[in-house]
């Protein structure tokens, strides 16, 4: 069996080595990139944005490290309203100012962006939804729904596995070496994806994002801190909300989905049996969130 060409090619579809079909076999295409704005934030730092949609409500989708809004496009496919994706400081053409960031940092820039734009709803994704949470601690009645997708950390900090898993994708990028940031974005993909048309695909757009925009080193010390200091604080929050975790998924544990959406006083919670849930469960997990949201 012949095997593929490392890194992908950069149609991004798998080439096999050897005689046989050398045309290019491209997966499911990636969303095209849409022009976006830069805009200035009360705090002083610029964000990158982007609207979509038109009309009531406003949703705001904030993406997870090393992630941005080609990563949270997804979610918001079937949403009704205005749809508004940013990228976090060090994400993108988004600001990074110097020194090291916390998440009050990063709920500070959500916040800025949902003050903006009149946001009432919220999804957050792993990172994202750490901010989203502090935002949420900070202020209990911000939003009137909000989504939290694999959160990754709550009160603890991440496993020692995530965090070493993160900091290889810092060195890799910092790097500049293709190859490097390859190997350390493939262990995303569940292994029915790898060596797939799709999942080429998928590494392919990565690959360039963060070739392109690179990842600000002030992002290095946030998988060892905690988006909440004491996670009671969130029993106050009024929103209702959609927790969705999975079971087995060494960067955002199944615990952390259950003990938020046991102290969000609205909550419900969905748990998926196994990870790659974007892979395995895309239809359900979009019908899932717009249905919560378009209620």
């Amino acid at each position: 069996m012949r095997d593929f060409r490392w890194p992908p090619p950069p149609d991004g579809g798998p080439r096999t080595y050897g005689p046989g079909p050398s045309a290019p076999r491209t997966g499911r295409p990636a969303l095209p990139e849409p022009e976006t704005e830069l805009v200035a934030t009360p705090h002083g730092v610029r964000l990158e944005r982007l609207i979509a949609g038109s009309g009531d409500p406003v949703t705001v989708f904030a993406h997870g490290l090393g992630g941005g809004i080609a990563t949270t496009r997804p979610f918001g496919s079937a949403v009704r309203g205005r749809k508004v994706f940013l990228q976090f400081r060090g994400h993108g053409r988004s600001d990074a100012p110097p020194g090291d960031w916390n998440y009050l940092d990063l709920a500070r820039d959500l916040r800025a962006i949902a003050d903006l734009t009149g946001a009432t709803r919220a999804v957050g994704v792993s990172l994202g939804a750490g901010a989203l949470c502090r935002l949420l601690a900070e202020s209990p009645e911000r939003f009137d729904r909000v989504v939290l997708f694999l959160p990754a950390a709550l009160d603890q900090p991440r496993p020692a596995v995530a965090r070493q898993r993160i900091a290889d994708l810092l060195d890799a990028v910092e790097s500049g070496d293709a190859s490097a940031v390859a190997e350390a974005v493939a262990v995303e993909l569940p292994p029915t994806v790898r060596n797939t048309p799709a999942g080429w695909a998928y590494l392919r757009q990565r690959l360039d994002q963060l070739l392109r925009d690179g990842l600000a080193t002030g992002l290095a010390g946030l998988p060892d801190q905690v988006p909440v200091p004491d996670r009671t604080a969130l029993r106050a929050v009024t929103a209702r909300a959609l927790v969705i975790g999975c079971s087995g998924d060494d960067l955002h544990p199944a615990e952390v989905a259950v003990q938020l959406a046991d102290v969000l006083p609205r909550a419900t919670l969905h748990m998926y049996d196994r990870p790659g849930v974007l892979w395995h469960e895309r239809a359900d997990l979009r019908a899932r969130i717009s249905g919560f949201l378009n209620d």
